[in-house]
């Protein structure tokens, strides 16, 4: 078993509190020990600040991060030689009532491989790496792929 601690403190009282709706700022400081905080709020469709990580993008982040080390290591294990990768992932949400929920993420990973004889290979090790991805695992939506694999 894995354990993960960590302190969230929300900064943004600005004197009276929750009085109301727009009296509270939704700033919030994540720490972690022996790493930088982070300085987090809402998004700014929720009277967020657009300067800080939001709960969304975090939990994007987290999904294509995860992929993206899981696919590391898949790749080692079938011998394909990444020399770069990168994620632009897109998460759709709907909002009901006064939530709402994710309704699918999209990862398209561009991955830069050395020998050109294993860019199919590349493409199709991301099914691999899904499965072995902890925070994919944990959702209940879906999880979709669209990768580009290329040789240098």
């Amino acid at each position: 078993m894995h354990r993960y601690v960590l302190s969230l403190t929300w900064t943004g009282n600005r004197g009276p509190g929750t009085t109301g709706y727009r009296d509270y700022d939704r700033s919030v400081t994540a720490v972690a020990e022996g790493k930088p905080s982070l300085a987090l709020s809402a998004d700014p469709t929720f009277r967020g600040d657009r300067s800080k990580w939001n709960p969304e993008e975090l939990l994007l982040a987290a999904l294509s991060e995860c992929h993206l080390l899981s696919y590391l290591h898949v790749a080692v294990m079938h011998g394909v030689v990444v020399l770069e990768y990168r994620d632009d992932p897109v998460g759709e949400m709907v909002t009901e009532g006064i939530g709402g929920h994710f309704t699918s993420v999209t990862l398209r990973p561009r991955v830069v491989v050395a020998d050109p004889a294993h860019v199919s290979l590349a493409n199709q090790i991301h099914h691999e790496a899904s499965q072995a991805c902890f925070i994919a695992s944990s959702v209940n939506f879906p999880v979709n792929h669209e990768p580009e694999a290329r040789a240098r």
